[in-house]
């Protein structure tokens, strides 16, 4: 009697761990060793080859004319580092000034592209908002088509742009994609608080300011850096619209120093206050290296919004 009425239980308890472990999905079961072994060689390779080149071209920056000879190029093992080839790229001024410049354009560019989008996106997020659905149609439609670089080029002219700071702005300063992604998010957030500041009296710049921006830092905080690191390495608009070599932005002078191979006003073959062993290889990831701090710098506090902001933005409606 005693054994049957044990029974039942012993069979319960065999049985239930074969109901959970049948049903659980493919991506919850335990990585067999071979899984395991597969990601991290996936994940190894993947990490050389973002970080090799990196590594390479910092340290041929600091590297000496002669451990740059001795490697034939690119250095990988530091060998003879010096910070003569920075001393001399930052004595001869145009460096130093394309920094200025592309400071003044990624946070002047930043700043108008945010505050065009944040209330663009606003706009376009209410639905009782005037001209919301025809708005929305035409900046769908730029992004598919739009006037050409011949027309772009006529109206900057016209509007007295032309070998402007403004014109390396302006032309740039509203992303119609990104626009969309805040706006999706607005219409997914604190929609139980939007309403119930209404109800107490908030106008729109209210609502705006005290709800909808300090709840959708995630998605603001990624569109800043997208926009930051836009302006920081933008080179065409230069290109197009400044000949003034003075006013051009960092990566403009490495387009034209760097890729194209011409040599920085003021740097000649025997160099500057007494440096006569610089190496143009090494000048010029000196200049490419500088391009790279700022997003190295940005990156980690940003890292943290990017799947939340991303995914979140896009997904939702």
């Amino acid at each position: 009697m005693s054994s049957l009425t044990q029974s039942p239980p012993s069979r319960a308890v065999t049985t239930a761990p074969r109901k959970r472990a049948k049903g659980r999905e493919v991506w919850e079961e335990s990585p067999t060793w071979f899984g395991q072994f597969g990601k991290g060689t996936v994940l190894t390779v993947v990490c050389a080859l973002v970080i090799v080149p990196v590594w390479a071209v910092v340290i041929t920056s600091f590297s000496t004319k002669s451990s740059i000879n001795a490697a034939g190029g690119l250095v990988l093992v530091p060998h003879g580092l010096s910070l003569q080839n920075y001393q001399l790229i930052f004595s001869g001024g145009t460096v130093s000034q394309a920094l200025y410049v592309s400071l003044f354009v990624t946070l002047i560019g930043t700043a108008l592209s945010m505050l065009v989008s944040v209330l663009a996106a606003y706009g376009l997020s209410r639905p009782r908002s005037f001209g919301q659905r025809p708005l929305l149609m035409m900046l769908i439609v730029t992004m598919f088509f739009n006037g050409g670089l011949i027309p772009t080029f006529l109206v900057v002219s016209d509007l007295k742009l032309y070998g402007s700071m403004w014109a390396m702005i302006l032309p740039s300063m509203v992303n119609v994609f990104n626009i969309l992604i805040i706006r999706s998010f607005f219409q997914n957030t604190a929609a139980e608080m939007i309403e119930a500041a209404r109800l107490d009296g908030a106008n729109e710049w209210r609502l705006l300011w005290s709800v909808v921006i300090p709840t959708s830092r995630p998605v603001l905080a990624v569109m800043t850096m997208f926009y930051a690191v836009t302006y920081w390495g933008t080179f065409f608009n230069a290109l197009l619209y400044e000949p003034d070599s003075r006013k051009w932005p960092l990566a403009m002078v490495i387009y034209e120093y760097t890729y194209s191979g011409n040599q920085m006003p003021g740097m000649g073959t025997t160099g500057i206050g007494g440096l006569q062993n610089a190496s143009q290889l090494g000048l010029q990831m000196c200049v490419v290296s500088l391009s790279l701090v700022p997003i190295i710098v940005l990156t980690p506090f940003v890292q943290k919004h990017f799947s939340k902001g991303m995914l979140t933005g896009a997904i939702k409606g």
